[in-house]
């Protein structure tokens, strides 16, 4: 059986575990959350003992190497503090596991599909991922996913260790946005990366063709992001902060068109629907983007030889024009600062091209 998280663990009923309800997923844009997976609040009668001799006694299947490096990359904590690994234990002591995937126990079935991997080392992977593609297994989509595609590429991988290799997802993007993601390979590197997106040091930069022209030329959007009350599966910024969670996002202009704008965003935090939701509460829907109603002529006469044109660009990109242009972080191994670019897919050209076009007309 194989499971997303790079670094899954079972804790059996003799210790004393406080379960806790798997927090609701969506497809998400990215997530710099982290997931508590296992908590054990240890006996008053424990002994002094080393915390990695003590999980060892309680997690079957894990090796002392792999416990010893969640306890390295704080994975695990104890009283909420990150400890060394020659930590003891001590009676009443509370033990955390937090990974940068929620907690599953979903079959993941391998599958030969093809994935654009623009690098790979022994620590990770960067994908270029296709617009269209499910990031995730889950409801209605339990295969021909990206993980269920990764799956199968590591398994063929010797560094795997007879199939042990699970891919593992720090960050995700939507179904119908494209471009570059990050895949761990090791528990260390999983924990390593997570901890960049959860203090929002990872450099992402995103390109998303919006209807309109902003006032300003480049600026931040600041407003809390949270689910609609009216429509779950939307999400609105909340301006005072009395719902949702803490959301900023730089954007900067790169090219006007008469009715619509190439921008650039910059992400500080990775909220649901961030950038869908910020660019619509500043007056700017993605164009085509169907959740957000960028899918209407929103600028501009809807009549005449403008309709056909808009209409034939929906046509060719019948998805939110968003695309994760650039990733940036630093490595968990040489501890360096790598950066990845990508070229915009082909339906995203093609509409740019289009307006392009038009404005010339």
């Amino acid at each position: 059986m194989f499971y997303t998280s790079a670094f899954f663990l079972f804790i059996p009923k003799a210790s004393t575990v406080i379960d806790f309800e798997e927090e609701e997923q969506d497809s998400i844009e990215d997530s710099d959350e982290l997931y508590e997976h296992h908590r054990i609040v240890v006996d008053k009668g424990q002994a002094l003992l080393r915390i990695d001799k003590f999980l060892m006694d309680r997690l079957p299947n894990v090796t002392r190497n792999k416990l010893q490096g969640a306890i390295r990359s704080e994975s695990v904590q104890v009283n909420q503090k990150p400890v060394k690994v020659s930590y003891k234990v001590k009676p009443l002591d509370v033990i955390t596991i937090t990974l940068a995937t929620p907690p599953r126990d979903t079959e993941i079935i391998p599958e030969d599909i093809p994935i654009n991997i623009i690098y790979e080392d022994d620590e990770l992977l960067i994908i270029n991922k296709e617009p269209g593609m499910v990031v995730h297994p889950g409801y209605n989509n339990w295969t021909g996913t990206l993980v269920n595609a990764l799956t199968y590429h590591l398994q063929q991988l010797p560094t795997t260790r007879n199939g042990e290799g699970r891919p593992g997802l720090v960050h995700r993007i939507d179904k119908d946005t494209s471009g570059l993601l990050v895949i761990a390979k090791t528990e260390y590197s999983m924990a390593f990366l997570a901890k960049q997106f959860f203090k929002h040091t990872i450099e992402r930069t995103y390109y998303a063709l919006v209807w309109g022209v902003p006032k300003e030329d480049a600026g931040t959007i600041v407003g809390h992001v949270g689910r609609s009350a009216k429509d779950r599966r939307v999400m609105t910024v909340y301006p005072n902060g009395e719902f949702g969670k803490h959301a900023v996002t730089h954007y900067k202009v790169l090219q006007k068109f008469k009715y619509a704008s190439l921008v650039q965003c910059n992400l500080e935090t990775g909220r649901t629907h961030q950038i869908r939701a910020h660019m619509k509460y500043l007056g700017h829907p993605l164009f085509s983007d169907a959740t957000y109603g960028g899918d209407k002529i929103l600028q501009g006469m809807p009549t005449g030889s403008y309709k056909t044109f808009v209409e034939n660009a929906f046509k060719l990109m019948p998805r939110q024009a968003l695309h994760a242009k650039s990733l940036g972080f630093i490595h968990p191994t040489t501890k360096e600062f790598i950066q990845f670019n990508s070229e915009l897919p082909a339906d995203f050209q093609a509409v740019l091209e289009k307006w392009s076009l038009y404005e010339n007309q």
